[in-house]
Parts: C-alpha cells; structure tokens; sequence
C-alpha cells in the first residue's frame, strides 16, 4: 500500500506545515518573512486583526518569530507573542485570546538545526488545505508594505504560561488529584520545559524533571517521545510510579510503566478509550487511527464494540476524520492523540491526565491498565531519498507487491514519504517479527537502490 499525503497544489505546506533544514530554502529569513506577509494578506482579506506567534525552544526560533512579525506587520496584522510554548498551548490560546489565526515555529521531534512553521484557525484546529493554498498563491506576489499608519503592532503576552498551565488543570474533574504518585516527567528540553512539570505538581503529585534545560541546541536530543529510554533508566532508578516523556512542541507524548516499560500512542489511546467507554464517558461510536495504527490496537477497539477508522499519517487528517463523524478520540502510535472533549489539536500533557485519571479512577498501575492490547510485531525503517524518488515506479511497485503477497491477510505493508523529512518510510507488520524484519529490508533494498539511481 502506497500513500500520497500532499496534494500536487502545495509547494511549500506538507503534512504538517512548513519544515526544513534551516539556512535551506524556504527555512530562511528572507522566505519566512515574505511567508508571515502573504499570511498576513490573507487573513486581511477576511478582515483579520491579529494573529498569535509561539515557538519551542530551538535558536532559530528567535531569528523566525522577529521576520514572522515584520511580515505580518508589513500586511498590517497585529502580533501576540508568546515565547516558547507548546503547540497545543498555542492553540488554545488562539481561541482564547479571540485571535485569528495562531503560528507556531518549531519543528516539533527533529533536531535542532530544522525548524518550521504550522498554522491554527481561530478555532484551534490546523488551517484547512485552501487556506494554505491561498497562502502560496500570495507568495508569487510582489511584496509590499501598507500605509505607516496601517502597520501591525506586536505585544508580549507575559502570562501564557499560567494561562496553559490552568487550562490543562482544568481538563480533568475538580476531585482529581494525583497524590502519592511519584512523576518523571521528561519535557525534551522543549517547549513545555516550564510549563508541564508544573501542571502534574499542582495536581499534587511529586515530579521528578528530566528535559527542561534547553539551550536552544538540545531540544530532542537523546531524550523526550522520540527517545524515551533515559526516561525509562531515570523511573527505574527513582522507583517512580511512571514516567512521561513529551517531545520539543509538547503535543506528542509516550509513557513508562513503573517497571520500565514503554508505551506509545496506540498504548495509551487503548486506556484512554477501555477507561472512557467503561464509565460511559465516550462519546461517539468510533475511534480514528491512522495507517501507521498497529493491526492488534485495531482489533481491540473493535472487541470493545467500537468502529475503527485508518487515515494518512497526521493529526490534521485525524482531527477531520473526528470532526466528519462527530466522534471525539483518535490518534497516532507517535503519541499524538486528539481528545476532541479537551483539546482542539494534540496535546501530550493533556493526553497524559486522561490516562492518570484512568489510573486513579481504577486503582490500577499503568501497566496494568494496558493489559489487553496485543500488537503485532512491527517493523520501520527510513530511507533517505529525494522528492525526485519515482515511488509509483514499476520496481518499487513490484517489490511492494511482492510483500503484499507474502503478508497476504496475516499483516500490513505500508510504503509512504515522509511529510516532514527527505525520507520515504516503510513499515511491515505480522505475526512472525523475523519474517517481517526479512521483508522489510527486502523492500528497503530496493528503494534504497532506486533512490540512489535517482
């Protein structure tokens, strides 16, 4: 199975925004200050006034947010600039601060020398594809400045972090505490730093921190959702009741069992759903999953009496499937999870209390409370490879079939680029994890080859 998950339209917007290398076009000053202005026209056309800039915690993010503003400025919008907050806290805020549109600068997992830019609606939610078109056609305009007496004006908003801080709280019921549980929270040294080990310390719980010195270089490096292994080390050694790892923009989150087991987003969206459909608190009929969902969570939401729903890899195409079908949950084995009744886009801390009420609510561990998920052994693997890649070609073609064919009904293949990075990434799932390891790198060979032709 191939999957195509930009539209031809776009040049620059992928799955997930903007994202590159910096100092590589278009993760430049010079593009992305030209890129607030043509957001900045757009939103003018529909009457807009201000528009809400946040970052995590990577130097670039000092160079993008002051050329974002001078865009904006350039188009006549007003900016609200928050400083390092998580993506999800920028959304929130959008709606709350009755902006018009939300920017967040980050590249969320990958390494500090990449940056992007993503957008939210007033509404909170990722801008819609023809929005983001309009936004392109602007850039081949020339650009100009409005009237001195028309330019934007940019503020500092010096509460955001408290603001978040109490909405997350605020996520859970008034009786909720989570006293007498011990806490490794590990922030990735991200954009949440400042902001989550404060949310589950107000709750009531003891919180161990691990992450929350960034230096602009070390965001995601060798720790946080992408590489939760020191956390798992750090619960062990502390004899902590679980760890939760977020990664640099705090919308992702993985979690630690108190005898170090490692759980992702299919993990926790299986508690978070037995718990919510246990009590009589879900709503909705069906749960969104995305191609990369492993076949065992898929049959589990369907023994506990649910539809299951696959789209693209992505949160903006989950939270659309759930906004289609008026459902409420729905999520990605990364740990990106979308609690519609919460949040309006992921949110890893917010993700992270509805699995400790679960846990408070049943009196279980965590690692009890993941019994009855069995997934399927699953392989990926990245190859580097160029846009110029052929992925239709005929011998990439014939070498997916021939997994397919050797799986047959006992397993997946999914063979897709990368949104966000020049990869294209494979994943093979079954019931024997030697034979899919065998198949995967069968495949992996191929493309690998085909790339290097390219």
């Amino acid at each position: 199975m191939t999957e195509s998950l930009q539209p031809q339209s776009r040049r620059y917007f992928g799955t997930d925004g903007i994202r590159g290398r910096v100092g590589l076009w278009p993760i430049t000053p010079e593009f992305v200050l030209k890129l607030g202005w043509a957001i900045g026209k757009v939103l003018a056309r529909q009457g807009a006034g201000k528009v809400i800039i946040g970052k995590d915690t990577r130097i670039s993010g000092y160079m993008f947010e002051s050329v974002l503003e001078a865009g904006l400025s350039a188009a006549g919008i007003d900016t609200l600039l928050l400083g390092p907050m998580p993506t999800p806290a920028i959304s929130y805020l959008t709606r709350t601060l009755r902006a018009q549109a939300g920017i967040v600068i980050s590249a969320s997992h990958n390494p500090y020398y990449d940056n992007g830019i993503k957008l939210f609606s007033a509404q909170g939610i990722k801008l819609p594809d023809n929005f983001e078109v309009a936004i392109e056609e602007q850039l081949e305009q020339t650009m100009t400045t409005v009237d001195s007496a028309a330019l934007g004006k940019a503020v500092r908003v010096g509460d955001a972090p408290g603001r978040y801080i109490e909405f997350c709280k605020g996520t859970v019921a008034s009786e909720v505490t989570l006293q007498g549980l011990k806490i490794v929270v590990d922030c990735a040294n991200g954009a949440a730093y400042h902001v989550a080990p404060n949310v589950f310390r107000e709750l009531g719980a003891e919180v161990i921190e691990m992450g929350v010195e960034p230096n602009g270089l070390n965001i995601n490096l060798d720790c946080g959702a992408a590489y939760p292994e020191a956390l798992r080390q750090r619960v062990l050694q502390e004899k902590a009741n679980l760890g939760i790892a977020l990664d640099g923009d705090g919308d992702r989150v993985v979690m630690v069992t108190h005898e170090g087991q490692i759980l992702d987003g299919d993990d926790l969206l299986y508690i978070i759903i037995k718990h919510k459909k246990a009590n009589g608190l879900l709503k909705g009929s069906g749960v969104v999953g995305t191609v990369m969902s492993n076949l065992g969570f898929e049959n589990a939401v369907r023994q506990l009496g649910l539809e299951f729903v696959r789209v693209p890899v992505g949160d903006r195409y989950v939270n659309s499937e759930l906004l289609k079908r008026h459902w409420y949950v729905g999520g990605e084995p990364s740990g990106h999870i979308i609690c519609l009744e919460n949040s309006t886009t992921g949110d890893g801390t917010v993700t992270a209390l509805q699995v400790l009420v679960a846990m408070q609510h049943s009196k279980h561990s965590l690692s009890k409370l993941a019994e009855g998920l069995v997934k399927y052994p699953q392989i990926l693997l990245n190859i580097k490879a160029q846009e110029t890649l052929g992925m239709e070609g005929p011998v990439i073609q014939k070498a997916l079939h021939s997994v397919e064919q050797a799986l047959g009904n006992k397993g997946r293949v999914l063979l897709r680029r990368s949104g966000t990075e020049p990869l294209v990434r494979i994943m093979v799932e079954g019931e024997d994890a030697s034979y899919i390891q065998k198949l995967a790198e069968q495949l992996a060979g191929v493309v690998r080859e085909e790339a290097l032709k390219g």
